[in-house]
């Protein structure tokens, strides 16, 4: 990046993609419309992938375990000042919520496309965040507010809070790192299954305790630090529709939320950003709970990255997140003004994993045959093409379908057409999940819980 004190703040000349398989390739695919030269990174697994050839540049960095490759912050910042970077992004998983990792770029001199390492490391901690927020006004959930570091401790706090309870890794996210417990013998059970995992994961057993609403929505709100310390919130995702606390589907907006409980989330995740001066792309997540007519929310957590779902907000919104991101890390100002853009229509995102559509469990392989649909508001951003091999190394995530139109009856009806289109052969897929989800009532009329897929199984 650089400047000129005629002209101010330039946007940057060059990204290093911290990332692989389809958010690289979507990342690459903003970055060089924008006239930035692009640098991939990749395991040596991954040579062959999309997203290297696409890149102007590719340096591999590893072998295809992620703690050698993806994961190895040495080996992405060596990549970075060999090839003259001047940003990274590290789109999501990985790298992208790892506070240490943003203060090495830094350090390093180079943009960092994310929010402030603080920022990070503050949201990261699941009862630091929890308590940040609840400062602003923004519902929490009955819990804990420290860590809870022993079995005792848990079952005296537990009588205070009330069953049934959730029980959180405080380090943990992505829906990793937790149970749910009814009772005392269950709390014990899950205490000593989470904490373990999350010493083990996350080098931090601390536990949090939160009241468990059994029949939630998972709604989250897509917020945006500008560069002059304004935060906007672009509207809502439902992401309800999960197997094992792993999204699925989501859509934008939420069919379950009446006017005036959106716009308090939309209004308190806003607040939420500005206490903690965020900058880039975030996402406020909540659970709304009670009855259409008599709902509620509480905070569940803030991911400082750019989320899997995002191409459903940038669909109703007719905006690139990552060129965002992008102005924002450059310090500009958004390509327009944010404040005033509007929602238009409704759009569905479905994640194709390699993955069977019964019981959800991998099942990577050979691509033999891959077709995407096309069509008026029909995007298929993927990781990979016919030829290629989906391997057990990484997230099973082949490719996100997303669909626009202007009602939501119109654009499950694109759906049903697009997912009929979709031809994949080769790996297992969850394709037929998706069709047989779009004939289900439940899902159709819009007031589904994020108990839908485990009471279609």
């Amino acid at each position: 990046m650089t400047e000129s004190p005629l002209t101010g703040p330039a946007l940057i000349d060059s990204l290093l993609v911290a990332n692989r398989g389809e958010i690289a390739r979507r990342i690459i695919r903003t970055a060089r419309r924008l006239g930035i030269r692009t640098i991939a990174v990749h395991s040596d697994i991954d040579a062959g992938l999309p997203f290297v050839a696409e890149a102007d540049e590719a340096v591999e960095i590893g072998p295809a375990a992620p703690a050698e490759s993806y994961r190895n912050a040495d080996r992405v910042l060596e990549a970075a000042a060999r090839t003259g970077a001047a940003a990274i992004h590290p789109g999501y998983g990985f790298l992208s919520e790892n506070a240490d990792f943003a203060r090495r770029v830094k350090d390093a001199g180079l943009v960092w496309v994310g929010p402030d390492p603080d920022v990070i490391d503050l949201m990261g901690d699941k009862i630091n965040a929890r308590n940040a927020v609840a400062a602003t006004g923004m519902p929490v959930a009955p819990g804990t507010t420290d860590p809870v570091t022993d079995e005792a401790a848990a079952v005296e706090a537990a009588h205070a809070v009330g069953y049934p309870l959730m029980v959180k890794a405080s380090a943990g996210g992505g829906g990793m790192g937790m149970g749910i417990a009814h009772d005392e013998a269950e709390l014990r059970k899950q205490y000593a299954a989470v904490s373990g995992f999350a010493a083990r994961m996350f080098g931090d057993p601390g536990i949090l305790l939160e009241r468990y609403y059994p029949d939630a929505r998972h709604i989250e709100v897509q917020i945006l630090g500008l560069a002059d310390g304004t935060v906007v919130a672009l509207g809502e995702r439902n992401c309800s529709v999960q197997r094992r606390n792993q999204k699925l589907v989501e859509e934008s907006p939420s069919p379950a939320l009446d006017p005036e409980l959106r716009q308090r989330m939309l209004a308190a995740a806003v607040e939420a950003g500005k206490a903690v001066g965020y900058r880039n792309a975030g996402t406020v997540e909540c659970l709304v709970h009670g009855e259409k007519g008599a709902q509620d929310f509480v905070f569940l957590e803030m991911n400082t990255r750019l989320q899997v779902e995002h191409p459903v907000t940038e669909a109703v919104y007719g905006i690139d997140l990552v060129e965002q991101q992008l102005r924002v890390a450059s310090g500009l100002p958004p390509s327009a003004d944010l404040t005033a853009v509007r929602p238009r229509g409704h759009a569905v995102e479905f994640r194709v994993n390699a993955e069977d559509p019964v019981r959800f469990l991998p099942g990577p392989g050979a691509i033999s045959t891959w077709a995407e649909p096309t069509g008026e508001d029909v995007r298929v951003d993927s990781g990979y093409a016919e030829g290629d091999r989906v391997t057990p190394a990484y997230d099973s995530l082949m490719a996100k379908l997303i669909v626009h139109a202007d009602t939501r009856e119109a654009a499950l009806a694109r759906a049903r057409a697009a997912l009929t289109a979709f031809t994949i052969s080769g790996p297992k897929n969850n394709l037929p999940f998706f069709t047989e989800l779009l004939d289900n009532p439940v899902f159709t009329d819009g007031d589904y819980t994020t108990g839908i897929v485990a009471q279609m199984r």
